[in-house]
C-alpha cells in the first residue's frame, strides 16, 4: 500500500442524488424481504446501509480543504472494514487506540508506518505488541509513560499530548488526557532526553464535535512553544517535525474549523519554518469521514397508546417501541450527545423514504423507545413523524455513522451488532474493495 497523499484512482463522480437512490433501493429491497409472520427470530433486526461515496467525498472534501494536513482516520469512530479500506486504498492513514485496532489495519494490508498509536495511557503489554508489530509513532502525556516506552519501545516516536481548552466541546477529551504547557516542558522533554528517547512532536485534540474553534488557535500556539523548547534547549532539532492536530470535526462547521487550522499553521507554523524542520502535519478525524454515509433502519415492535388525559397534556399520541436503543446502535445518545432524527421508512407497506414531509399538514409526536427492559433506553422523548405509524411500520435515522456500532453491547441479550448493506454512489471499479 502506498504511503500518504498520492493522486489516487480515477474515480467516476454520481453524487449525492444517486446516493438517495441507491439508499432508498437498498432499504426498500431489504426489507421487502422480510415476511414478518414466518421470518425467523432476528431477521426483522434494525439494520445499515452504508453509502461508500459518501465517505469517499468527505475524505476528498478534507483533502481540498486541508491538504497540507495528512488525515489519520480514528478507526474507533466506525470499525466497518470497507470504509477503513476505502480510505487506507484513498490515502488515509490511521489513528489506532489499542492492539484490536491495530490488527484491523494490518489485516487488511497496510502497512504499520502510517498507522499512529495515538493512546497517551497504554498497557505494558501492548507497548510490547506495538514494538513487535513496528509501530513506530505514538502519544504521551506523562512521566510514566515515558519510562514504560523507554523499557519496552525505546526507539518509538513520541508525540506529547498537551490539553486544551474544551469545554464547548460535545465530548470533553482534555478532562482525561493532555498534560500542560509547564509539565511538557519542564518535565517531558528533559526527562525524554535523559532516557534517550526519541521526540518527535506534539499532539492535541480539541474535543470531539468541538464549537470553539478559537481552542484550536490557542493548541497549534502552545505547541510551537513547546517545538521551539525541545528544538533549542533539548537537541530534538533532527527529529521533531510532526504536529498532529488531533480530530473533533465535523461537516458542518467544518469550513469555519479548517479556516482556523489554516490561519493558526500558517502564523505559527509558517511554509519557511517548516521547511527548515521538515514539519508535516496529521489530524484524527473521525466522524467527519463517515458520519453522514450511514442511515440505520429499525423496525416498530411495539406501541402503546397514551390515555387521553396524558395525549391532552404533552400531545404525544403513543409510545413506540423499535429494535435498537441505546444499548444498541443509538449508543450514541448516551456516549456521544447525539440527537438522531427519525424518519418513516414504511408506512402501512408504503414506502416512505426521503419523501417531502413539509407537504404534509399533520405531525404525529410519539415518544420513541428502545427494546431492553431498561427505562434508561429512550431513543426520543418527542418525535414528529408525519405519519400516524403503527406495528410492523419502518423507521429510519439518518447521519449515524460515528460512534454507533463501534460502541454497540449485548445488554439484556439483545444482538446488536447491525447486517451493513453497501452501496456506492461513486464508481470505484479501480479499487479492491
Amino acid at each position: 500500500m502506498s504511503k500518504g497523499y498520492n493522486k489516487g484512482p480515477i474515480i467516476k463522480n454520481f453524487g449525492p442524488e444517486f446516493s438517495k437512490k441507491l439508499i432508498r433501493e437498498a432499504l426498500a429491497t431489504h426489507i421487502s424481504n422480510i415476511d414478518h409472520e414466518i421470518c425467523n427470530a432476528g431477521e426483522e433486526d434494525s439494520f445499515f446501509v452504508v453509502d461508500l461515496g459518501e465517505v469517499y467525498r468527505s475524505y476528498m472534501k478534507w483533502r481540498q480543504t486541508l491538504p497540507n494536513v495528512q488525515a489519520y482516520y480514528a478507526v474507533k469512530c466506525n470499525t466497518d472494514l470497507s470504509v477503513i479500506k476505502l480510505l487506507g486504498q484513498l490515502g488515509a492513514n490511521f489513528d489506532c487506540a489499542s492492539k484490536n485496532e491495530i490488527d484491523i489495519v494490518l489485516s487488511l494490508g497496510f502497512s504499520p508506518d502510517r498507522i499512529v498509536y495515538a493512546n497517551p495511557c497504554k498497557t505494558n503489554s501492548y507497548i510490547r505488541y506495538a514494538n513487535e508489530a513496528n509501530i513506530e509513532l505514538t502519544t504521551v502525556d506523562n512521566p510514566q509513560e515515558l519510562y514504560k516506552l523507554q523499557k519496552y519501545h525505546p526507539k518509538c516516536g513520541i508525540l506529547i499530548r498537551i490539553a486544551t481548552d474544551d469545554e464547548t466541546a460535545q465530548c470533553r477529551l482534555s478532562t482525561k488526557f493532555g498534560c500542560s504547557v509547564d509539565t511538557a516542558v519542564n518535565e517531558l522533554l528533559p526527562l525524554a532526553a535523559k532516557l534517550g528517547l526519541n521526540i518527535r512532536g506534539v499532539a492535541f485534540h480539541v474535543g470531539s464535535g468541538a464549537k470553539d474553534f478559537d481552542s484550536i488557535h490557542k493548541a497549534v500556539k502552545d505547541s510551537r512553544f513547546i517545538f521551539d523548547k525541545g528544538i533549542d534547549e533539548y537537541g530534538y532539532g533532527d527529529s521533531m517535525n510532526i504536529l498532529d492536530i488531533g480530530g473533533g470535526f465535523e461537516m458542518e462547521t467544518f469550513d469555519k474549523s479548517s479556516a482556523m487550522v489554516k490561519l493558526s499553521l500558517e502564523k505559527y507554523f509558517s511554509s519557511d519554518y517548516c521547511s527548515s524542520q521538515n514539519i508535516k502535519f496529521i489530524a484524527e478525524p473521525g466522524r467527519l469521514m463517515v458520519s453522514k454515509a450511514f442511515t440505520l433502519a429499525t423496525h416498530i415492535i411495539a406501541r402503546r397508546d397514551l390515555p387521553a388525559s396524558l395525549k391532552e397534556s404533552n400531545d404525544l399520541e403513543a409510545m413506540l417501541y423499535i429494535n435498537d436503543g441505546v444499548y444498541g446502535n443509538m449508543n450514541c445518545i448516551l456516549f456521544d450527545h447525539q440527537n438522531p432524527i427519525p424518519h418513516v421508512l414504511t408506512h402501512k407497506n408504503n414506502l416512505c423514504f426521503d419523501e417531502q414531509e413539509s407537504d404534509k399538514a399533520t405531525k404525529h409526536h410519539f415518544s420513541i423507545w428502545g427494546p431492553t427492559c431498561d427505562g434508561l433506553d429512550c431513543v426520543s422523548n418527542r418525535s414528529a413523524l408525519y405519519h400516524n405509524v403503527e406495528v410492523g411500520d419502518w423507521l429510519y435515522f439518518p447521519n449515524l455513522g460515528a460512534y454507533t456500532s463501534a460502541a454497540t453491547t449485548s445488554f439484556n441479550g439483545f444482538k446488536n451488532k447491525a447486517q451493513v448493506i453497501r452501496v456506492a454512489s461513486e464508481d470505484f471499479s479501480e479499487l479492491e474493495l
